[in-house]
């Protein structure tokens, strides 16, 4: 563990383009004391409300958090939830380009929660793919920031910008250049991430993706190795939630991670911690296992809040630290 905080000191040298889905995570906090006489339902008295960045863009921000320099790409919609995105971004002072398109919302998913328990979830969202036209006009800026970078991280939230032709032609240039590409996927169909380096998908999106069911003895290993055959890949990292992670190498290794915490109040985001930590731990030379294990630690960390939350490394330098004095 002493190493890996050495290590850490190296992200702040990283930077990292993050592409995918983006959406505005806003939240209503309140109480509730009565039901409504209306419908059998809560009444929830509002007592603050706040917003914060999610999807790819908090991908961007746990990067952030973790002292490396993120650029994210996107696209969303012309409003005010745009405009709030934006503020939000650059309060952050995340890099960014969005390109905003007429015919799409920003999603946006309103959470409400009463008690620090959700009580519901509203989504405002387009979520048709893109046209080809807009994808050729979306590449025609994206493909020209590779240059700048060695690692790319894709962040599919299956909102409709990550078309198949985006990610074959991105994936294929990134490939060509032997950059990195990290990928949360999203679907059955992870064909379409072929040659990418690493995917981080949760283990029912493994076990879909590969064809098994969920109840297939010897589970993690069958959907893993199915899909670094099928796709070409160096790892891949299957978060299990409360039971941990396993990563699989394409050369044979697997290594399972116990979840670090058992005070689990919210796992949302969780997976964007993952992808961004591992992200950073391997773009600055830490070998996958040992970034597997600081992504699992930054997970358990996050976990433990209510709401969209990104790791800091001042958090995980003292969880580190505290781990080190339990061994």
């Amino acid at each position: 563990m002493s190493d890996l905080s050495k290590l850490i000191e190296k992200f702040k040298d990283v930077k990292v383009l993050v592409v995918g889905d983006v959406m505005l995570d806003r939240y209503f906090w309140g109480k509730v004391s009565r039901i409504s006489p209306e419908a059998p339902v809560p009444i929830v008295n509002v007592e603050k409300t706040t917003s914060v960045l999610g999807g790819a863009a908090n991908v961007a921000a746990n990067i952030a958090g973790l002292g490396a320099k993120p650029f994210l790409f996107s696209i969303c919609g012309i409003d005010i939830e745009s405009e709030k995105f934006r503020d939000l971004l650059e309060k952050k002072q995340i890099s960014f380009e969005l390109i905003q398109f007429e015919n799409r919302r920003t999603t946006t998913k309103t959470r409400i929660i009463a008690h620090h328990q959700h009580v519901a979830r509203i989504d405002e969202e387009t979520r048709q793919f893109i046209s080809e036209n807009e994808t050729d006009a979306v590449l025609q800026k994206l493909l020209p920031l590779l240059e700048d970078f060695q690692v790319i991280v894709i962040s599919d939230y299956a909102k409709g910008f990550l078309t198949e032709n985006l990610l074959l032609r991105l994936i294929t240039m990134c490939a060509s250049s032997n950059k990195i590409i990290l990928v949360d996927p999203k679907g059955k169909n992870f064909s379409k991430y072929k040659g990418a380096s690493i995917l981080t998908p949760n283990l029912k999106e493994a076990a879909e993706a590969s064809g098994f069911d969920e109840i297939e003895k010897d589970l993690i290993s069958k959907a893993g190795n199915k899909i670094l055959h099928e796709t070409e890949l160096e790892a891949i990292l299957i978060t299990q939630g409360e039971k941990g992670m396993t990563l699989l190498q394409k050369n044979g290794e697997k290594h399972y991670l116990e979840a670090m915490t058992r005070n689990v109040f919210d796992v949302t985001g969780a997976g964007d911690t993952v992808i961004a930590t591992f992200t950073v731990a391997v773009a600055a030379g830490v070998s996958f296992v040992e970034s597997a294990k600081l992504a699992n630690i930054a997970a358990g960390l996050v976990v433990r809040e209510v709401g969209t939350t990104a790791i800091e490394i001042e958090k995980l330098k003292v969880e580190l630290e505290r781990i080190s004095l339990t061994l």
